[in-house]
């Protein structure tokens, strides 16, 4: 069975896609044939206006992925934007989709609600569902792996095949099926949203340092005054940290003494910091041996795989309406 997936290349990656999406990606590249791909054209749908270098930004993206644990020689990983027949097909899902069904997407009508997004209301952000179900049912995926708040997303991909099936009598897609799993939401080090605007995002290649700089600066419990007094873990950023990133066992005992009052907050985000480091330094350095030229060989040679498995659908597709 085939999974599709996609990821913006806006900026470097940090600790909050690592536990939302990469580990997820490296448990499904066992079991399925996976195709990964770098979504350049979405990244434009609300940073049209923005500076970003999204061909550099797309092989950084890539290499990260490689650096966590996404392994080439099990997953195809490519580029949306080089695979011409996903503007094709999303031109053509676009004839046929009624703009109701747009408007009724709960992500849009919660962006219109946000200043924000009020002043980048362009068809792009609009219509970017029709173009996610052009990508995914481009390769006749089977599974999508989703949070519950894009079941939506999903949902309108299936409307949209069945509706070009009824019109043109035929069905030469597959209706993709959402493969539902809990996205791990790893706070932001000031308990806002995780991200490089608020900067309170731990990345990938950061050092040592780096990381115990912003851990260190963290939030804790306000209520904790001193070292002997008991502590809320609930209600600590810090401990956020430690459940995605210690062991059960020291995540029990830092939990215990903290609500006992006998272990210091200092102590407790230095051993926060030394855990996330020991997850982040293989990436570290892996990220460090991988060469651009590497990189463009395997987004090449996956770019060739996605493409003939594109085009051969977009001529079904081609076939059926001309």
């Amino acid at each position: 069975m085939r999974v599709v997936s996609g990821m913006r290349p806006t900026g470097k990656l940090h600790l909050g896609h690592f536990i939302g999406v990469l580990k997820n990606w490296k448990e499904l590249q066992e079991k399925y044939d996976c195709f990964f791909f770098v979504a350049d054209w979405h990244a434009l749908t609300t940073k049209f206006d923005e500076k970003i270098d999204l061909r550099q930004n797309s092989v950084e993206l890539v290499k990260e992925w490689i650096a966590s644990g996404i392994d080439p020689e099990k997953t195809t990983l490519f580029i949306q934007s080089e695979i011409k027949e996903h503007a094709e097909l999303y031109l053509i899902f676009n004839m046929i989709t009624p703009v109701s069904w747009l408007e009724r997407n709960p992500t849009y009508k919660d962006a219109m609600q946000q200043e924000e997004y009020k002043k980048k209301n362009n068809a792009g952000f609009l219509t970017y569902p029709v173009l996610q179900t052009a990508d995914i049912v481009l390769y006749d995926a089977d599974l999508v792996p989703i949070g519950e708040d894009q079941k939506p997303h999903l949902e309108l991909a299936r409307d949209i095949v069945n509706r070009f099936h009824y019109l043109y009598k035929t069905e030469i897609f597959k209706e993709p099926q959402e493969m539902l799993t809990e996205v791990p939401r790893l706070p932001g080090l000031d308990g806002r949203k995780m991200s490089k605007s608020f900067n309170n995002a731990i990345y990938l290649d950061e050092t040592p340092e780096e990381i115990w700089a912003k851990v260190r600066m963290a939030k804790t419990d306000p209520a904790r005054i001193k070292k002997t007094d008991p502590g809320h873990p609930e209600v600590c950023i810090v401990f956020e940290y430690h459940k995605a990133f210690s062991s059960p066992d020291e995540v029990a005992e830092i939990e215990s003494a903290c609500r006992a009052g006998t272990i210091g907050c200092v102590e407790c985000k230095k051993r926060c910091a030394t855990n996330i480091e020991k997850v982040v330094a293989p990436i570290r350095e892996k990220k460090a041996q991988l060469k651009n030229d590497e990189i463009l060989d395997i987004i090449n040679n996956s770019n060739k795989k996605a493409r003939e498995l594109a085009k051969e659908k977009m001529n079904q597709v081609n076939r059926v309406i001309f």
